[in-house]
């Protein structure tokens, strides 16, 4: 944030910050009364009751007990939406509706996927885990021998690479965020430190690669470094809590902390440790981009910096004027989040947003910002900065980068503009 608008912050009784109303999140926060009823025009206590009174729902029984429980009947429109191939409806993506979700754990129900042969249904007793290749010693795993062993448990985004390819496109898409940029999704992952079965398997010294394979009918294989391995990666067995679910990989699979999705092999039946990476399909046909050098592209796993702003964004119309609070995700394969600021004028000038804790590394960020809108045209930006000094670029900064072929590992800054009647559209600048 510029030095001239902390000045103006701190010296101004409407804590207003320059650049379109964007209000300093701290002395906001300790000015709870500026939220008042009033503010927001809400309904007077006595006519609450008699709106109460009215519904019956009030004095009747409700509900028998659920086995398992379901979204609210008035919530059944938050939904992952799907785009399948009409010959192969196995072959798809769905998108997380990250633009009706608030905090930072995407329930498992609405978590995206990917699917290139449909979800198989493994029996858990049947599967096996096998790990062979440049080791002193095969080993081949029940699920339940992996269930023996200590798991250790941890929240981190999962993102296909090809998240928000629509950036590339020549003219802004107009789309909600979660169908945007929504395969990316964040979950508590539990399960057993890859390390520490491949060290019982005994790593013989040319070994620099492993080859993971899944158990689906697409025989999905993709190569990760052996350093990457034993460094965070996880045999995934639970999510948020309760064992995976089929289309997230039940009964286990290859957790990659901050690196793109498709090395997060579901269903994982087969690790293979190599001297050289596979060079199958998806690290050669997909997942290699033609630089403007000429030089292609290849393994570029870390997911780079990224934010994005789903409240106000497209789909939203701004009915009044007055305080909102601006509010997306952050996120960065390269660790913790270290700030995110926002811009209510197109980039001319920014204000640091505050960051919902807990702030962990390769993590959603959920950050926040009070803005004042008076009715005026204006464009919202986010940009985060990551504990390792990453920035997310501009568009036009990312495409003079990476050329004109890109498809994957779109993390441009994303902008939002919103005219006097409060219409809101994706626009490049």
């Amino acid at each position: 944030m510029p030095k001239q608008s902390l000045n103006a912050v701190q010296s101004s009784t409407e804590f207003e910050v320059a650049g379109g109303g964007l209000l300093d999140r701290r002395l906001f926060l300790k000015q709870g009364m500026i939220f008042t009823a009033a503010t927001w025009g809400a309904l007077s206590s006595q006519t609450a009751t008699a709106e109460l009174d009215r519904e019956s729902w009030t004095k009747q029984p409700g509900k028998p007990f659920s086995n398992y429980g379901s979204p609210s009947d008035y919530e059944k429109k938050v939904i992952r939406w799907i785009m399948a191939n009409d010959d192969a409806p196995g072959n798809g993506v769905s998108w997380t509706p990250l633009h009706e979700l608030e905090g930072i754990v995407t329930p498992s129900g609405l978590h995206f996927e990917r699917h290139h042969n449909g979800v198989p249904a493994i029996d858990p007793e049947r599967h096996r885990l096998l790990i062979h290749g440049l080791v002193k010693r095969p080993l081949t795993f029940s699920v339940s021998d992996i269930l023996q062993y200590p798991m250790q448990s941890r929240l981190c985004f999962i993102e296909c690479g090809g998240n928000s390819n629509a950036g590339w496109r020549s003219e802004p898409i107009q789309t909600q965020v979660g169908y945007f940029h929504g395969m990316a999704s964040c979950s508590e992952w539990t399960g057993v430190p890859l390390s520490v079965v491949l060290q019982e398997a005994g790593i013989k010294g040319r070994a620099k690669w492993i080859i993971a394979e899944g158990g689906d009918a697409s025989m999905m294989n993709i190569s990760l470094p052996l350093d990457k391995a034993l460094d965070d990666c996880l045999l995934a067995l639970y999510q948020n809590g309760e064992r995976l679910r089929a289309e997230n990989g039940y009964p286990l699979r290859l957790l990659v902390p901050g690196w793109e999705g498709v090395l997060n092999v579901k269903w994982l039946k087969r690790l293979h440790l190599a001297a050289k990476p596979v060079m199958a399909r998806n690290e050669t046909a997909k997942y290699t981009e033609l630089l403007p050098s000429g030089k292609a592209r290849q393994f570029s796993f870390v997911m780079e910096p990224k934010s994005v702003i789903t409240h106000p964004s497209f789909g939203h119309r701004l009915d009044r004027h007055g305080l909102y609070q601006i509010s997306g995700l952050a996120w960065s394969g390269r660790g913790k989040i270290a700030k995110v600021e926002v811009s209510a004028d197109g980039g001319k000038s920014w204000a640091e947003a505050e960051l919902q804790e807990p702030v962990l590394p390769k993590c959603f960020t959920r950050f926040r910002i009070p803005w004042r809108w008076q009715g005026q045209d204006v464009v919202l930006k986010s940009r985060a900065f990551d504990e390792a000094g990453a920035v997310q670029p501009e568009r036009a900064e990312l495409i003079a980068r990476r050329g004109r072929h890109g498809y994957f590992h779109y993390n441009a800054i994303v902008s939002w503009a919103i005219t006097e009647a409060g219409e809101i559209s994706h626009v490049y600048l």
